[in-house]
């Protein structure tokens, strides 16, 4: 009997430590933080023509540096474009209000993120401030789209080129 409630207390305690690694495993692959307090943090919004991939939860950085979380993206009916708010770490309160924020892609398949290029107003941004200055997401299939287009009229400029000589 006593063999048996030892080996029910080590397989409670394996399965507790297994979901404690998942856990650890899914905060780190998702690049959520856990936060107990929203007091640490302030909100602010940007709208955006185009966010392409751009997911609630995406850092945003300057200099390379996270400074806070897309918290959430919703469409706005009147404006006709995409709301993202912007949670910022209150240690980062010293943030121009005319700075400018864009949706960036890490790497060539990376995630999509907003970097922030800080502006020069002697004000900072602070909760429920809205950034002006936007750059919207570059999205991939346009790019190739506009290529291939300028690619496609090339021939026939080339050809009413030769023409007129």
């Amino acid at each position: 009997m006593r063999q048996s409630s030892a080996t029910e207390i080590s397989t409670g305690l394996f399965v507790l430590l297994g979901f404690a690694a998942l856990l650890f495993m899914v905060t780190q692959i998702t690049s959520r933080e856990f936060s107990l307090g929203t007091g640490s943090n302030y909100r602010v919004e940007a709208m955006f023509e185009n966010i392409g991939g751009l997911k609630a939860g995406a850092p945003v950085s300057m200099s390379g540096v996270t400074v806070g979380r897309v918290e959430s993206i919703a469409y706005d009916q009147t404006a006709y474009k995409a709301k993202v708010t912007l949670r910022f770490d209150a240690a980062y309160d010293r943030i121009p209000e005319d700075s400018n924020a864009a949706i960036l892609t890490s790497g060539l398949l990376g995630g999509q993120y907003v970097g922030i290029a800080p502006g020069g107003a002697d004000g900072f941004l602070e909760d429920g401030s809205k950034i002006e200055f936007v750059q919207d997401a570059l999205v991939l299939e346009n790019l190739i789209n506009r290529f291939m287009a300028s690619m496609s009229s090339r021939p026939a400029e080339a050809a009413s080129g030769d023409a007129k000589e």
